[in-house]
């Protein structure tokens, strides 16, 4: 297990459960008429807030949502913040590591710091996204036209 990184408070084990049972409640609701693969997530946010979100499937495939971009959206809907945990799971209810584009998606509103439980335990996300590209590359370089 990892231990938070800075300015993300720890979590009982009570809470991390929460946050599962709150993904598993999402992933009850996701739209994977195509896949039949449901995913549900849910984080926690810095003023204490727990946002969730599901996967929304569609016909044409590209258009198809995953879970964390549902929640993302609802973070900026309810007020934005900084993501502190995260948790997803599958349509079993099994804990489930989000898969490279949402990695990318979750540093952008929780950072490296982001602790994400995984099926061998807590890992930061900058352990889960190495070297990750972010807004901090953005200003360097930049070409103005």
């Amino acid at each position: 297990m990892t231990s938070p990184g800075p300015g993300a408070p720890a979590l009982s084990d009570a809470d991390w459960e929460a946050l599962r049972s709150a993904a598993r409640d999402a992933m009850s609701r996701a739209y994977a008429p195509y896949s039949g693969f449901a995913v549900g997530v849910a984080a926690r946010v810095d003023d204490g807030r727990t946002i969730t979100g599901c996967n929304v499937e569609n016909a044409s495939y590209g258009l198809s949502l995953c879970a964390e971009c549902g929640l993302v959206s609802a973070l900026q809907a309810t007020g934005g913040g900084r993501l502190t945990h995260f948790t997803c799971v599958d349509g079993t209810g099994a804990v489930l590591v989000p898969c490279g584009r949402c990695r990318q998606l979750l540093y952008e509103f929780g950072g490296p710091e982001l602790l994400l439980e995984t099926p061998d335990g807590l890992r930061t996300l900058d352990a889960m996204l190495p070297q990750a590209f972010g807004p901090q590359n953005l200003g360097q370089n930049r070409t103005t036209r």
